[in-house]
């Protein structure tokens, strides 16, 4: 049977180990810098800084979406942003992705928010594909930007200047 419902700080070992498949899935092993302490302490905090729905088919977890609070300023509302979504691949092609998707989904509604948003690495055409079929569009004109590490503080440090124009 497969069920869908809130992570819970208890969960933290299970969010962290998907994660780190998906990051191993993406090419970026590495680059998961997440612990089970630090997941859980987040969950438990009076304004945690994400929500995580569990899929969990007979029992056995088997994939998660994590999402946070996003706003588009064009719609005065608020909205979704879905920062992973992942399937164990044991549990590919069996509803799971769908089933959480349509779960976050049906948050988003009853919360009014007025659009869903997450990003696919280029390469990625299974879940390109898949949500394509759900009805979803990539937003072409657009590109994703990062600030992080060095560059991130770098900009932090820059002192203000005096004529806003040359900002």
């Amino acid at each position: 049977m497969l069920i869908c419902r809130p992570a819970t700080p208890e969960d933290a070992p299970h969010i962290v180990a998907l994660i780190a498949e998906l990051a191993a899935y993406e090419r970026e092993p590495a680059a998961a810098e997440a612990t089970p302490e630090m997941i859980a302490a987040q969950l438990r905090s009076p304004s945690p800084p994400f929500e995580c729905l569990l899929a969990e088919v007979d029992g056995a977890v088997a994939g998660f979406a994590l999402s946070f609070r996003s706003y588009s300023t064009w719609r005065a509302r608020p909205g979704t942003y879905l920062e992973d979504l992942f399937v164990r691949p044991g549990h590919r092609g069996k509803g799971v992705a769908r089933a959480l998707l349509s779960r976050l989904a049906r948050v988003a509604m009853e919360r009014g928010d007025g659009r869903m948003d997450w990003a696919v690495l280029d390469w990625n055409e299974l879940a390109a594909g898949f949500y394509r079929r759900l009805g979803a569009r990539p937003m072409n004109d657009w590109v994703l930007w990062r600030l992080d590490g060095d560059a991130l503080e770098a900009v932090a440090a820059l002192p203000p200047r005096d004529d806003p124009s040359t900002a």
